[in-house]
């Protein structure tokens, strides 16, 4: 198997394994598990307010790598001069219609308004908990370059990005920011689509992101998948990897790992410190709001797994194991 460049039948991008992507033939089992479901899904207690102090963006993290989770999968990265935002959504549901679909547990942190200077956005896949219109529409004329999965890049353009400022890659692509920060996209275990059509028709992906002195892994959204051990054998170790630990639920396997295999695949990618994400801001699945950080705090604990877990919108300096806890005042 190879790190260079995805592959399609068709028209439709396939993953680096056979995967089931939890389709229409899951759909009646899927629709019993959440009717029979009785966990807390979504919080009882309101989570937050949650409030980001942007002025300590004005004096750069000591080490070069200060992260600030927004929530989800969008995180603000400082690493070695340069700032990077992951997947943006601060839109109020995850969904194609801002009145229906799953809400957020609770407000971004931080006003798009009061973002310090960016030098990328990266956008993994097209799902609506990751790419959200609203937000990206405000970052029209902003001057400020996407680095996109390929196909990605036709939205950017129809919400408003100037062409000259989308980067389509591919499996395998490096770009340079800053002439001394790498992104690269890497292999993940996922599927596409904003609807029931045109599924798979863009592609998805994980990015690792190398500067002078610190390497980082965002995982967006992945499977289980052997990719993992590759990555880790030809980018790492890394000095944090940001693993999707929510979302999971026993009709999709494939394509959501959860804390089990999260943990698992951070020590295949030669991780020091692992950072739970994709879970605790939206109900996207039929378990307990809390489980995935419950259960990842005991197995990393089993595993020997350094945690790195900041409270959302707190600009957090990447040095060693960190454990906020954030979620406990809520159970």
């Amino acid at each position: 198997m190879s790190l260079e460049g995805s592959r399609k039948l068709g028209k439709k991008y396939i993953n680096v394994i056979p995967t089931d992507e939890a389709g229409f033939d899951k759909m009646l089992p899927i629709l019993k598990e959440y009717m029979n479901n009785k966990a807390e899904n979504t919080p009882q207690k309101t989570l937050g307010p949650f409030k980001t102090d942007a002025s300590i963006y004005q004096t750069p993290p000591a080490g070069g790598l200060r992260i600030t989770w927004i929530g989800h999968s969008s995180i603000l990265i400082e690493i070695d001069g340069k700032r990077i935002l992951t997947d943006p959504v601060w839109g109020d549901r995850a969904s194609f219609s801002k009145y229906f679909g799953p809400k957020r547990f609770f407000k971004p942190p931080l006003l798009l308004s009061e973002l310090p200077k960016l030098d990328a956005i990266i956008i993994s896949h097209d799902h609506y908990d990751h790419f959200d219109e609203s937000t990206i529409k405000q970052f029209a004329g902003s001057g400020i370059p996407f680095y996109c999965s390929v196909g990605v890049g036709q939205y950017l353009h129809k919400w408003g990005i100037k062409d000259s400022f989308i980067n389509e890659m591919d499996w395998g692509n490096s770009v340079t920011i800053g002439g001394d920060v790498v992104i690269t996209s890497t292999p993940a275990r996922h599927f596409s689509g904003r609807g029931i059509t045109h599924r798979n028709e863009t592609l998805w992906a994980s990015f690792v992101i190398k500067g002078p002195k610190n390497n980082i892994y965002f995982g967006a959204d992945s499977g289980w998948s052997p990719s993992f051990a590759e990555i880790g054998k030809e980018f790492g170790p890394f000095d944090l990897t940001m693993l999707e630990i929510g979302a999971y639920g026993t009709y999709w396997p494939d394509i959501h790992m959860g804390p089990d295999h999260a943990s698992n695949a951070h020590l295949a990618l030669k991780g020091k410190l692992m950072m739970p994400i994709h879970y605790g801001t939206f109900n996207l699945a039929p378990h307990a709001w809390y489980e995935p950080i419950e259960r990842l705090t005991v197995l990393a604990q089993e595993k020997q797994i350094d945690l790195f877990v900041p409270k959302p919108g707190q600009p957090t300096e990447v040095s060693s194991a960190y454990n906020s806890n954030w979620w406990k005042p809520y159970l």
